[in-house]
């Protein structure tokens, strides 16, 4: 990419093989205003200063309180450990919190007390509770279509009665799914999309970060504001600590660019910035929409090399399903305001496809007692005939979901697990690696994909069901994050997943029990210490 980094520089790009656009990429920082000196001696790095000395303070606190009472950290230790007993939730939440407590009281308590007062959630969970009474209207029960689906799989339409009931996400039919193996193939047809918008663009996505890929977007978003098209960019608040500035909405917004932070970081010490919005959905006009794994950065296009081959999956959805990822975006839009969305204006517009089967998209919240995501992915594994085909670059779960995996395994189902060869994280890689022997002596087929990362996050099951989404096999994707997905039955794009997964597959070396028996001892101790606090990482 020729060109310097002068702000606001548009950089021309030429035409290379597989676009078919000729535009140019938009750069709106100085090169020296990103990266750690950017964290340094920005806006952010002062917050983070503010929080960390916030941090100390309470721990302070609490270390002044153990002096003057005598015992109090064991006293407060025993009725940590009573109260996680006693409360509704995931049994390895209730273990990670009581070994953590017992070990370092000093630490853990004042976390322990901070995280149990929901500072920062309540607001939150109230906005949202309140969006959805006003935009119910537009997710109405679809009771018709679920009797016509357990007309050829009652399961399935129990599942989607599930999703409907208690989460709000109803089934869609007139609608089709177009799958694309790589962050390339997407690219390319996000900028297609793009062009053709004529009305709006709504963008929400975990990472957002200038380089190639962004910048031909931008391009574009740039030049349709100026033809009328109101575009809408919502991004988290973590991209302000490493990968752009706290300022980029207001550089967005002199382009005509309406954008927000999903929790930007603030100097108050709160639970709220565990909850991040991981989500990754565009829709242009209410016609299309994409969703899968797939950020706004030059490594998901394989354009930068981080870890190898980065291998990751999307969707495009068009037709009636697109209502509902419009909506999953108006709603998380205006969790931080009061304003009154004109919902109708963009809920209302009907694109039917002439196209079989059934999408339903949902998506998942903190906030509420429903793991839906965690739900959807066990109830695939426990219909399952034939198979299940997964692809995850965490697997950190928890012991539901192990359940699930390893009975489906165990009944002659096949299942295969496909994980990352070369890792993102070091940690992350030593804790998946403490799940492969119990995996493995059950029956499931591990895999590691050799040239590089699985970013993927999909399933498949018995050529009728497949799932294509944000949502990881760990517990801050399962409990901690907004996330989001489609959900396909009897879809063409059904057997494309599975086509991929295949050759994904033969890329991938088989992990066996001697595998696991030669592992250093140092990545053993590691996820040994790891495993047992994960559900805190």
């Amino acid at each position: 990419m020729p060109g310097g980094n002068e702000k606001g520089e548009r950089i021309a790009v030429t035409k290379e093989k597989g676009f078919r656009h000729e535009e140019e990429a938009v750069l709106l920082l100085n090169k020296g205003k990103q990266g750690i000196v950017h964290l340094i001696f920005g806006r952010t790095g002062v917050i983070i200063l503010l929080l960390a000395v916030q941090i100390v303070l309470l721990v302070l606190a609490f270390v002044r309180l153990q002096e003057l009472y005598f015992g109090s950290a064991v006293l407060l230790s025993v009725v940590v450990a009573l109260v996680e007993i006693g409360r509704k939730g995931n049994p390895s939440v209730k273990l990670s919190w009581v070994l953590l407590t017992m070990a370092v009281p000093v630490f853990a308590i004042p976390f322990y007390i901070l995280v149990n007062a929901d500072v920062g959630h309540r607001l939150a969970h109230f906005r949202l509770r309140e969006i959805d009474r006003e935009t119910a209207k537009y997710a109405p029960p679809r009771p018709e279509l679920r009797e016509e689906l357990a007309q050829q799989d009652g399961g399935a339409a129990q599942l989607a009665a599930y999703l409907e009931r208690k989460a709000g996400f109803p089934l869609y039919k007139n609608s089709d799914a177009k799958y694309f193996p790589l962050g390339e193939n997407m690219f390319e047809e996000v900028l297609e999309q793009l062009e053709k918008a004529r009305n709006f663009i709504f963008m929400e996505y975990f990472i957002i970060e200038e380089g190639y890929m962004w910048g031909r977007i931008l391009s574009v978003l740039e030049r349709k504001v100026k033809e009328g098209v109101e575009v809408r960019v919502l991004y988290d608040g973590t991209c302000a600590v490493t990968k752009v500035p706290y300022q980029y909405p207001q550089e967005l917004q002199k382009l005509g660019i309406q954008c927000k932070m999903y929790a930007p970081l603030r100097p108050l010490v709160s639970t709220h910035y565990n909850n991040r919005d991981h989500r990754k959905i565009l829709v242009v006009d209410g016609r299309v929409a994409f969703t899968g794994g797939i950020n706004l950065a030059d490594e998901y296009i394989n354009r930068r090399v981080l870890h190898g081959h980065w291998k990751d999956t999307a969707v495009m959805i068009s037709g009636e399903a697109v209502r509902g990822f419009t909506l999953m975006f108006l709603q998380m839009w205006n969790v931080d305001t009061r304003r009154v969305e004109n919902y109708e204006r963009y809920l209302n517009a009907s694109f039917p496809v002439d196209a079989p089967g059934y999408i339903l998209p949902y998506g998942d919240r903190p906030f509420d007692e429903e793991l839906v995501g965690e739900t959807v992915y066990m109830d695939i594994l426990n219909r399952a005939q034939r198979y299940v085909h997964i692809t995850t670059p965490y697997l950190i779960v928890d012991n539901e979901l192990l359940t699930a995996l390893t009975y489906a395994a165990k009944r002659g189902v096949e299942v295969v697990l496909i994980v990352p060869a070369i890792p993102d994280k070091t940690y992350v890689y030593a804790l998946n690696q403490t799940y492969y022997r119990e995996l493995i002596e059950a029956g499931v087929e591990v895999r590691e994909y050799t040239p590089g990362f699985v970013h993927a996050k999909m399933f498949v099951s018995d050529d009728t069901t497949a799932v294509v989404g944000s949502i990881n096999l760990d517990y801050r994707s399962l409990y901690l994050h907004f996330e989001c997905a489609a959900l396909l039955y009897g879809c063409a794009a059904v057997a494309d997943v599975e086509r991929d997964i295949q050759e994904t597959r033969a890329k991938s070396r088989v992990i066996t029990l001697e595998d696991c028996k030669r592992r250093k001892l140092i990545w053993r101790f590691l996820g040994w210490i790891l495993r047992p606090l994960a559900p805190l990482m």
